[in-house]
């Protein structure tokens, strides 16, 4: 638990476990194992919005349908700040930039298409460059929007990797100092959907992710 009161909660999910109930599977979830906490105060857990399963990091849930409702129509209308960390292969030229892509989904994957393509989404991120690495870059992601696999899909475009992204680079198969995306949400902050205060959140990056950029540090 990152943190919890009566209207809120949010957790740092580790990379491997799904947000949510995956289709056919009765492996748990994030949702579900939360479901299973709250019930003994008989509170539950909403789904508010997702990360990837594979990024590690904060995942909020609303407590009630209201205060969902108030959530979800902050994450439809791009008002919080979610913040993420990626090491990303090669070294960025820009400290700081801002990608905007167009993209169209196709199955589970996200396939960059013109600008011009009526049925393409547009994606949009800010960056900032956190550390050179050897051969890579630690960068902190802003999202502006925020389209399923947005950050990975978008660096993919520029030619800079997420390191681990098997989905995207199937070569990252051989990547063997973490055995996931070195993706992880780092800080989010919202509005409470009750008080009207603003608040903020921040989960320091898991033990595997940690290694990776030492062993890219060395």
């Amino acid at each position: 638990m990152l943190y919890e009161d009566a209207a809120v909660v949010a957790i740092d999910k580790p990379a491997g476990l799904a947000a949510v109930p995956v289709q056919g599977s009765e492996s748990p979830s994030a949702l579900s194992l939360l479901c299973a906490k709250l019930a003994r105060k008989r509170q539950r857990a909403l789904v508010v919005h997702r990360i990837d399963r594979f990024t590690s990091g904060i995942l909020v849930f609303a407590k009630t349908w209201p205060d969902r409702e108030n959530l979800v129509r902050q994450f439809m209308d791009h008002t919080p700040v979610r913040q993420y960390l990626a090491v990303v292969r090669g070294r960025l030229e820009a400290r700081e930039g801002t990608l905007v892509h167009y993209f169209r989904r196709a199955g589970m994957f996200q396939e960059l298409r013109p600008g011009g393509d009526a049925e393409a989404a547009r994606a949009e991120l800010r960056y900032s460059v956190e550390r050179l690495l050897r051969g890579a870059t630690l960068v902190r992601v802003a999202l502006v929007t925020g389209l399923q696999n947005q950050i990975r899909a978008q660096f993919s475009a520029i030619g800079h990797a997420v390191i681990g992204d098997r989905k995207y680079h199937p070569e990252e198969s051989s990547e063997r100092r973490i055995a996931r995306v070195a993706l992880h949400a780092t800080h989010i902050e919202f509005v409470h959907p009750r008080s009207g205060e603003r608040i903020a959140i921040d989960c320091p990056p898991p033990r595997d992710f940690e290694q990776l950029i030492q062993g890219l540090t060395r």
